[in-house]
């Protein structure tokens, strides 16, 4: 029979697990309003870890740790972004390029600058805080996910909230889906098109900044090369198959999280672990396929 306790542990984790995702998929899902389907938000990620870890052992601190996180990937998003608007290169070749790149980069920079390989650990790593009193725990049913709340998760689900009525009722969320959905009026209208997909790069570069902060900020206090374990993918997949809406987004992303953290519970009952991580990518290709098809079906529709 399953328990509250149980059902309490697995919410406060999706929640937890979603948190990443969720940020990335969020920043991917301006991007390709802004026309630019991103598939380099694993490399920022990555960056975004690698930054949050090295800052916050320098300066003792979690703020500007996530901060630094968040500029130095959407420092990358942009020169991401002007190889596409600029120099012309293939959104999905450029953003496999850049994925290679930032992994081989900071592996050179771990063996080279820390004499290390694989896995960062730095002294005096501070993680993100709590934001209410570990006296909620005892709130029943919503107490354990109460008590996990961080800043970055509350940050994440505010955009959220937020992100519908800015793109739709906002002068640059306006122009950033004109750019996006109908370049030839954007151009009419004397908007700087390849501007506009800029920041929506760049934007999708900070806020998969704050991802990787969170994947190195919230628990574990460390980077390692695979921290990211094919989350910006995912991200990719969530906002892809909601259709670019952020409250969809966030209602796929939030079933991802579940999986990832009904993985360990799976484990208890008996079944291979490898097969049972292979759950979340799988949901991402059938997730696809459905988006595939759908489009499929519209167009034949019209």
């Amino acid at each position: 029979m399953i328990s509250l306790h149980l059902i309490e542990q697995v919410i406060a984790s999706s929640i937890y697990l979603t948190t990443p995702i969720l940020l990335a998929g969020i920043g991917g899902l301006v991007n390709r309003q802004a026309g630019i389907v991103n598939i380099a938000l694993e490399a920022k990620m990555l960056v975004g870890a690698f930054v949050a870890i090295v800052v916050s052992s320098a300066t003792g601190g979690w703020f500007l740790a996530v901060i630094s996180a968040g500029v130095a990937a959407a420092g990358v998003g942009y020169l991401f972004s002007l190889t596409i608007t600029r120099a012309n290169a293939n959104m999905i070749v450029a953003g496999l390029g850049l994925n290679i790149l930032v992994a081989g980069g900071l592996g050179f920079i771990l063996s080279w600058n820390f004499g290390t390989s694989g896995t960062l650990r730095l002294p005096d790593i501070h993680l993100l805080p709590k934001i209410l009193d570990a006296s909620v725990a005892a709130i029943p049913f919503v107490g354990a996910m109460l008590s996990g709340l961080d800043p970055l998760t509350l940050f994440a689900w505010a955009t959220v909230a937020a992100l519908p009525f800015l793109l739709a009722n906002t002068r640059i969320g306006l122009h950033l889906r004109a750019a996006g959905n109908a370049p030839h009026v954007a151009r009419g209208m004397g908007l700087r098109e390849k501007l506009l997909q800029d920041m929506g790069t760049t934007f999708a570069g900070f806020y998969s900044g704050l991802a990787g902060a969170h994947l190195s900020l919230a628990s574990i206090g460390l980077f390692n090369e695979g921290i990211t374990a094919g989350r910006g993918f995912i991200a990719l997949a969530a906002f892809y198959f909601a259709r670019n809406r952020p409250i969809g987004t966030a209602m796929v992303c939030l079933l991802f999280g579940f999986l990832d953290a009904s993985q360990i519970r799976l484990q208890t009952a008996g079944l291979p672990p490898k097969l049972i991580s292979t759950i979340p990518y799988l949901m991402v290709l059938i997730a696809l396929c459905i988006a595939g098809w759908r489009k499929r079906e519209r167009n034949e529709l019209r």
